[in-house]
């Protein structure tokens, strides 16, 4: 808005340089610039639909009976943060390096955070675009989150899943007794990334499912032995492999009467 008075003659609105109006005469070639009002009090321009490219001064020049004046505004456009561009999910073995990158746009420049979304809580890792983690280790891995934070708008946010392999890792292999003649369990417990697959032997024989009364079954990290019914033989020291294409492990566990 310019505010004049009966003793201007002449107006315009300038954008720097360029002309935008002329009294009520068009001059600019964009059609989101219009005149809103050239009365003897107010002469005002209406821009639609501001760009980030419409910031800067704008001057209202009126022609009076002794000389000109100018009147500037300077115009300042405010953007949304807007994360642009983010890694991709990631899957790395532990002991690797690992850079993620979430680029931001707005006015003012947002702030970008990182952080660790862990079932320990959320912590702050990095307050930069790039998160940089060398030697990751399995307790690393989870959801990312990249938040970027300007006062114009509300956060815009988004995530990446980083996946840490490493190879099993028995946690649980307990020796367990069995009377005669009754049912009979071993349970191996191991934890891997890719979930590890399960072997089972006696000695240097590898079981199988089936077999002389006994069942395998392995789901997620763990995996039972089950002898239906208990005979002498059955006693004695068995072995669980864990393996997956990092490495394998084993524990020894016995079966007593």
């Amino acid at each position: 808005r310019c505010t004049v008075d009966d003793r201007v003659t002449r107006v315009a609105w300038l954008n720097r340089s360029t002309i935008l109006y002329a009294g009520n005469d068009k001059w600019s070639i964009d059609n989101r610039v219009v005149i809103l009002s050239n009365t003897k009090t107010q002469y005002s321009i209406k821009i639609h639909n501001v760009d980030v490219y419409d910031e800067g001064p704008y001057t209202c020049s009126v022609q009076t009976d002794n000389h000109p004046k100018t009147s500037r505004v300077h115009l300042i456009v405010q953007v949304p943060p807007q994360i642009v561009n983010i890694s991709s999910d990631i899957t790395v073995n532990e002991g690797s390096s690992v850079t993620l990158m979430c680029l931001a746009f707005g006015r003012p420049e947002p702030t970008v955070t990182w952080r660790h979304l862990s079932g320990k809580g959320q912590g702050f890792v990095s307050e930069d675009e790039y998160l940089e983690i060398t030697g990751i280790t399995r307790e690393q891995s989870g959801e990312y989150e990249c938040s970027a934070v300007n006062d114009v708008a509300v956060p815009d946010v988004r995530k990446v899943k980083v996946t840490v392999n490493y190879p099993p890792y028995i946690s649980n292999a307990k020796n367990t007794g069995a009377s005669v003649g009754q049912k009979g369990i071993l349970q191996c417990e191991a934890s891997a990334v890719p979930v590890a697959e399960f072997q089972w032997f006696k000695e240097d024989t590898r079981l199988a499912n089936g077999l002389e009364g006994v069942r395998i079954e392995s789901k997620g990290r763990l995996s039972t032995l089950t002898f239906f019914n208990v005979s002498e033989k059955d006693y004695g020291n068995y072995t669980c492999v864990a393996t997956n294409k990092l490495g394998n492990t084993n524990a020894s566990i016995i079966l007593y009467g």
